[in-house]
């Protein structure tokens, strides 16, 4: 059976998990990951085959929810370089920096924000290739 390829990267006050091989995994599979991210109240995203739970935990933490899981797994951590980066204003992650905010956010940001920072999201759209 192929094990699951996740990719970890930490930011401010929660954490994103691509899943590099979706595509290749099976329904079962796929569905324990699915029940994995709801247990947390996280926010599953088939479109950009990512996970994120509004929760800051760090690498080590997430490896031992995945081992104590049936979620058969590769894990790895992406490491970001953290500049100087515009902050929200609005809503409910306002004051958080555009580069911590989840995959799935940021794609709802794309099709419904027109507001005075879109460069800002353009540029972190571009950034993680939504």
């Amino acid at each position: 059976m192929i094990k699951a390829n996740l990719v970890f990267t930490q930011y401010a006050k929660s954490f994103n998990v691509h899943i590099t091989n979706l595509e290749q995994l099976s329904v079962e599979q796929i569905q324990e990951i699915e029940n994995f991210v709801k247990i947390r109240n996280g926010i599953f995203d088939f479109n950009a085959y990512t996970f994120s739970i509004q929760k800051k935990i760090e690498f080590t933490e997430f490896v031992e929810l995945i081992e104590h899981s049936n979620i058969q797994a590769k894990l790895s951590e992406h490491i970001i370089q953290v500049k100087f980066q515009p902050r929200v204003g609005f809503g409910q992650y306002k004051g958080m920096q555009y580069n911590e905010l989840p995959d799935s956010y940021m794609l709802w940001l794309k099709s419904n924000y027109r507001g005075y920072d879109r460069d800002a999201i353009e540029k972190e759209l571009k950034r993680r290739k939504l």
